[in-house]
């Protein structure tokens, strides 16, 4: 194990809501246009708290979205100010709590507080474990030219480039066919 669990799922929910941004999705398209898509992204992630289920709520998501993102390539030191920032900004107060079946894991914002707050102070408390490891080259944005993807590499050797086996079959069907037509 690389990560404490919830630290894993805290990173693998920062992925799933990077890419759903455009160009970084299956289809190109936002895939967080809509208040209905928030809901079903959230639906298979255990997120507790509150949910306003209104386009407010789903404009600040898409934002946490954005500055995820940014902080995903940022590198340590870089990182280090940015998840101390969104911590600051939260105004966040680590604690255990145990929920939904899970264990006992960090949260540091009362469930009360606002979905997309709660997102960034998640993720920035996952963010912490990774800069304290210094495995921050296991947050990488896949390495086809034609998609901006990202993904947590918890391989054993930290030798993932791809997002996708969709995307890792193209590029090396596109080399493949590039060796054999000699050019």
């Amino acid at each position: 194990m690389l990560f404490a669990p919830d630290t894993e799922e805290a990173l693998e929910f920062v992925v799933a809501l990077a890419n759903t941004a455009p160009g970084a999705s299956r289809t190109g398209h936002d895939e967080l246009a809509t208040v209905d898509q928030l809901g079903r992204l959230l639906d298979r992630y255990t997120y507790s708290g509150r949910r306003d289920h209104d386009d407010a709520e789903l404009r600040a998501v898409r934002k946490a979205r954005s500055l995820l993102r940014d902080v995903w390539t940022l590198d340590r030191d870089a990182a280090v100010e940015a998840v101390n920032r969104m911590l600051r900004d939260a105004r966040a107060l680590p604690y255990l709590t145990r929920h939904d079946g899970s264990d006992w894991h960090i949260h540091a914002t009362d469930p009360g507080a606002p979905l997309a707050e709660r997102i960034r102070v998640e993720a920035a408390l996952a963010l912490i474990d990774v800069i304290r490891m210094n495995e921050t080259d296991r947050l990488r944005v896949c390495a086809a030219d034609d998609c901006t993807g990202l993904f947590l590499d918890l391989s054993r050797n930290g030798s993932k480039r791809f997002c996708s086996v969709r995307c890792g079959n193209r590029v090396n069907m596109v080399a493949f066919r590039a060796r054999r037509s000699g050019t």
